[in-house]
């Protein structure tokens, strides 16, 4: 069965479930903002896979500024290493799709426009692999006072579907991350 954008109908897990109805379904982005703001916290992103739908996701919820940064896209690898401070010689060995290049792109993003948190996107959406690496091959980072971690995934479907996915996939890690953070301080 296909879905209405053509690609194949996949499990209803959430995160496809959110991918079909256009990236951050069931309010993730309003429990987000509502998650930060209870904690008097910020969060910026940083994206090169989704290129601009997680700031996108985070932005069309009213009230956003008071919790939403900014953003960074740095879709061309050197942009990586000069704008958010990935480390060079990891680029060049590992190339731009690597879980740690994501915890870096989370880090130099909250760094950069000074949040409490940081979120990033890298991976191959396709339709071809990069550099060897499969389409559907995604690293998210996260950043923030607890540390820094990268979540990896392989998805399947699409482009667009990949991409919204790791919209969806972001908001649900930095839910996550702030749960276990513990009450807001």
């Amino acid at each position: 069965m296909s879905t209405p954008d053509g690609g194949a109908e996949q499990d209803g897990t959430a995160e496809q479930e959110a991918a079909r109805d256009g990236g951050a379904g069931d309010g993730l982005a309003e429990r987000v903002h509502a998650a930060l703001r209870g904690r008097s916290a910020t969060v910026a992103v940083a994206e090169s896979l989704t290129g601009g739908l997680l700031a996108a996701a985070l932005v069309d919820v009213p009230g956003a500024s008071a919790t939403f940064r900014g953003s960074v896209t740095a879709y061309a690898t050197d942009l990586k290493a000069s704008v958010l401070g990935v480390d060079e010689g990891l680029l060049a060995v590992h190339g731009p799709v690597h879980p740690v290049v994501a915890r870096q792109m989370a880090e130099g993003v909250r760094a950069l426009l000074g949040a409490t948190y940081g979120l990033a996107t890298t991976g191959v959406a396709g339709p071809e692999p990069q550099d060897g690496v499969p389409v559907g091959t995604v690293h998210i980072g996260f950043a923030g006072p607890s540390g820094t971690r990268a979540d990896s995934r392989v998805l399947s479907g699409q482009r667009a579907i990949i991409r919204r996915t790791t919209v969806a996939a972001a908001l649900e890690l930095l839910l996550e991350r702030l749960a276990s953070d513990g009450p807001s301080r």
